[in-house]
């Protein structure tokens, strides 16, 4: 469709293009693709087993995980963010979370030296959150276990 823009016999073009929309939004495409199986791999631990019930958690729980370099990522295991052990307890007063629900769980790997987890332990409870649960994997007999309970 064009329209006339006077005796000049030049006319204007009133239609889109949208090529070029298209073309950006496949590359857009192609690259959200690409990085979202990276984004969910979370924080790699190496969590120690415990002979305990496991507890059904009906939302998603604020997670401090600690990696056997010491690091310290807090958030849920997708949308983790590191933090400097000497941050930790700022960070902690400043998430509304944190201090709304005074819940944290602690996802430490086994490697770690037992006083570290001590002293990022009381840190959390320095900032105010009293309830801290422990974050571990079910002991491979307990496994069996459940799997035989769930076969009868």
């Amino acid at each position: 469709m064009a329209a006339s823009a006077g005796g000049s016999g030049r006319q204007t073009l009133t239609e889109i293009n949208v090529t070029p929309l298209v073309d950006v939004m496949l590359v857009l495409l192609i690259i959200f693709m690409v990085t979202a199986p990276l984004i969910q791999q979370g924080v790699e631990v190496n969590l120690p087993d415990a002979r305990a019930k496991s507890v059904e958690a009906d939302e998603q729980k604020l997670v401090l995980s600690i990696k056997s370099d010491k690091s310290l990522y807090l958030g849920s295991s997708r949308d983790a963010a590191r933090i400097p052990f000497d941050l930790l307890e700022e960070r902690l007063r400043t998430n509304s979370r944190a201090m709304k629900d005074k819940e944290l769980f602690l996802m430490a790997d086994r490697a770690l030296p037992y006083g570290f987890v001590v002293d990022v332990m009381a840190t959390v409870q320095r900032a105010g959150i009293v309830n801290v649960g422990m974050i571990t994997n079910p002991a491979a007999n307990q496994v069996r276990e459940v799997k035989a309970e769930g076969v009868r």
